[in-house]
């Protein structure tokens, strides 16, 4: 492969901000100019400030450092609500000369409202094959890959690693509780067609692929049924209903049949960031040592060679059908 051959990988991942003065902006951004309570900002910042800050960008960016190695073609990074804002970094590939990216998410998991707000975020900066100074952008866009077997592999080797001590220390089993991040339950709905001769929208994927998931590395990492429980976590502070159940119920419940340690494995996130450093290292821990509880948790998947191996199998499957070796 060459660097001149006008071809790109760009990841896209959702973006942090890169001090706490900057969390209004940032969940501005996130809610398209809605105006959020006050009492929610601070929150959010207390969090960001307990954890010394996300290191979100720069895990991504070292992720695509290591898959640019790997491939040796050039690897972008594009966030969604934060910088470097998607719609820039388009526009520093179309002046790099790159004429087509192989685009994926950092959300394996797909949903028409994470994975589909990035994929309209992407083809809106391209814009069209030719644009008026010249400039073309072909996209091949990489819906989701919640099932990949390097995935899965890269997930169960970070479980592993945290299980089997755990499970020596203890002298029994360990159950498992996988985790998703939350989404609005409006946002997973099939909204009804407007034109009564339009097919409606088939349910979104995403609650499936994220238990898909969970249930692959369970079985990857040797976990016996009845050890594997499910959550989503990180519900919003906004109001409405989200996708449940909460990792708090669901704790407590387990609390209540006798469970007394736990591993907690958010295999919807890739890299730490606030909603691991303090959801689960702080917030679930304390939670779970109220109830008399002992919660650990596996490392993230940050600069995992698997992780790595996993994005570059994804990117050569559309490289090998341009020609790009």
């Amino acid at each position: 492969m060459s660097h001149n051959s006008g071809t790109a990988v760009l990841l896209l991942a959702h973006g942090t901000p890169d001090s706490v003065e900057e969390i209004p902006q940032y969940l501005s951004n996130i809610t398209g100019g809605r105006p959020m309570p006050p009492a929610v900002i601070e929150e959010v910042s207390h969090r960001f400030s307990l954890v010394g800050g996300s290191p979100l960008t720069a895990l991504t960016l070292e992720q695509a450092r290591l898959l640019r190695d790997e491939l040796c073609l050039p690897v972008y990074v594009g966030m969604r609500n934060w910088k470097p804002y998607i719609a820039d970094v388009i526009a520093q590939m179309k002046a790099d000369g790159i004429h087509r990216a192989v685009t994926l998410c950092l959300a394996p998991q797909n949903s028409r409202t994470s994975v589909g707000l990035y994929r309209k975020a992407v083809f809106t900066a391209a814009g069209p094959e030719q644009d008026a100074a010249g400039h073309a952008l072909q996209i091949h866009f990489i819906e989701g890959w919640a099932d990949h077997p390097l995935l899965v592999d890269a997930f169960a080797e970070r479980l592993r690693a945290v299980l089997d001590p755990f499970v020596a220390e203890t002298g029994s089993p360990v159950p498992v509780l996988f985790t998703a991040h939350s989404v609005p339950c409006r946002t997973v709905l099939s909204p009804s067609p407007s034109d009564p001769g339009t097919a409606p929208l088939p349910p979104d994927p995403y609650a499936v692929e994220a238990k898909r998931t969970a249930s692959l590395v369970a079985e990857r990492a040797g976990l016996a049924p009845d050890q594997c429980f499910f959550a989503f976590q990180s519900q919003g502070m906004s109001g409405g209903p989200w996708l449940g159940p909460t990792v708090e119920d669901t704790l407590t419940a387990l609390e209540r049949q006798g469970v007394r340690n736990i591993i907690v494995d958010p295999i919807g996130f890739l890299c730490d960031h606030v909603e691991i450093l303090y959801d689960i290292d702080i917030g679930f821990r304390e939670f779970a040592a109220n109830l008399g509880m002992t919660l650990r948790r596996p490392e993230s998947l940050n600069n995992s060679p698997l992780l790595t191996a996993a994005l570059a199998d994804l990117a050569r499957s559309t490289l090998d059908t341009w020609g790009v070796r």
